[in-house]
């Protein structure tokens, strides 16, 4: 068999058997075929597609391209969420604790933010103390003691994909929905879930720009992930405005800490339910997704979420009196308020920009080895509805880099768009797809 004849046969837009596909993923894993004709069939692959069999046997070629995690030592159903991104999104710090609490083994690796959207890890890590590098035995543990751990994902979990990865986005074939499927399905099943919820993102701040291309991806993932024996859901929420109000990683923190003791953002909150009652169907201990959104707002309204957030922290040898006292997360030196330059109603936020804007104040990175600021971020004091004066401030920055103010705050007041007319509400969630 050829790398050239596997190339030329998805040119012509024929099927790849699995051999084939397994022949590639392999050799390319293990340097033996070049980058030159990966580049090749990845853009064969995003001109000419690939069927759901196809998909699903790329995505499995690559999750075992290295080491799979076992996750049998950890007793129950272990249900996996996975978000394709977005800004604000600290959706696992409230969703873990939660659904932990419900009974439901929360083992989950995570990533790093890059660019304009946050990674969980770099979150956590802003709680003084917080490690994300667990041995596997704590690891194990934890979760079967106090049914969560949050760590961060090996480089030899799904190697294929990371080279992949590397290769599409400099060669323009990132956007490719066969290619962005098998990137994520690889991973999350090569972590060794049972069950795994997607969120999938839609609008100016998500990766995917298009409802029905959003729904096309929530579905394609679902359907890997079942044909590779394990259950999945999928959620498309809308990503048209920051999710919650605090974007960057301390701020993020103390906003996710607020939802657990019940006095979160509407749509962080309705968010984190949605998400969680399928975790809980999916997992087992709840019958229907009424059922398990009733036992989830009965942990967050008892306190129960929140001690578990806490027993969750302290068992990873972060400062638990954090739930108690925000204060001793981190704090930027500087505050500037970005004023609105017209009075009316906010009719839209391009929350991308907003998400740039707190990665120059230094909440982000713009290569994977980039130092954060924890502190750094900002608070979206007025979201999409809301009524504004002129000079009300739509933002407020935190940041320890004076220079960083004056090109952010051009990036916030150019996200947003000033109306005289109250616009209509974006509905937050889009589609749910359940088994």
């Amino acid at each position: 068999m050829r790398a050239y004849d596997v190339i030329l046969r998805k040119r012509r837009r024929e099927e790849l058997s699995q051999e084939e596909i397994a022949f590639l993923i392999d050799g390319f894993t293990r340097g033996e075929i070049p980058d030159y004709q990966m580049a090749a069939w990845c853009m064969a692959v995003f001109f000419q597609g690939m069927t759901a069999r196809e998909t699903r046997d790329l995505t499995l070629a690559m999750a075992r391209s290295g080491d799979s995690v076992d996750l049998a030592p950890i007793r129950g159903v272990k249900v996996d969420k996975h978000s394709t991104g977005g800004v604000g999104d600290k959706t696992t710090l409230v969703l873990a604790p939660l659904v932990a609490a419900a009974g439901v083994p929360v083992a989950k690796m995570s990533g790093r933010g890059l660019g304009h959207t946050g990674g969980t890890l770099d979150k956590l890590e802003s709680i003084p103390g917080f490690r994300v590098d667990l041995p596997k035995d704590v690891f194990v543990r934890n979760v079967n003691s106090i049914g969560i751990a949050v760590v961060g994902q090996t480089a030899a979990v799904a190697p294929a994909d990371k080279k992949l990865y590397a290769l599409r986005d400099v060669t323009a074939t990132v956007d490719s929905m066969p290619l962005i499927a098998s990137s994520v399905c690889s991973k999350k099943l090569a972590c060794g879930a049972d069950a795994i919820v997607f969120d999938v993102k839609v609008g100016t701040g998500a990766f995917m720009k298009s409802e029905d291309d959003a729904r096309a991806l929530a579905r394609l993932m679902v359907d890997i992930v079942r044909g590779a024996g394990r259950r999945a859901a999928a959620v498309v929420s809308d990503m048209n405005q920051p999710l919650g109000r605090a974007v960057g990683n301390a701020l993020e923190v103390r906003e996710a800490i607020d939802t657990l003791r019940g006095s979160g953002p509407p749509d962080l909150v309705q968010l984190c339910l949605t998400l969680g009652s399928l975790m809980l169907v999916l997992g087992g201990v709840a019958p229907d997704a009424r059922a398990a959104r009733e036992t989830l707002v009965g942990l967050l309204q008892s306190g129960a979420a929140l001690a578990k957030f806490a027993q969750f922290v302290a068992a990873q040898g972060g400062d638990s009196s954090v739930v108690g006292r925000p204060d001793i997360l981190p704090h930027a030196r500087l505050t500037a308020a970005v004023p609105s330059p017209a009075a009316g109603y906010v009719a839209a936020i391009n929350a991308e920009q907003v998400g740039v804007a707190a990665m120059i104040l230094g909440a982000g990175r713009k290569t994977k080895d980039e130092p954060v600021d924890a502190a750094a971020g900002l608070v979206v004091e007025k979201k999409i509805g809301d009524m504004v004066s002129e000079g009300e401030a739509l933002a407020t920055l935190h940041t320890n880099s004076s220079a960083s103010i004056d090109e952010a705050s051009r990036l916030v007041a150019s996200a947003y768009v000033i109306a005289r007319e109250a616009p209509q509400a974006p509905s937050l969630i889009k589609e749910i797809i359940v088994d």
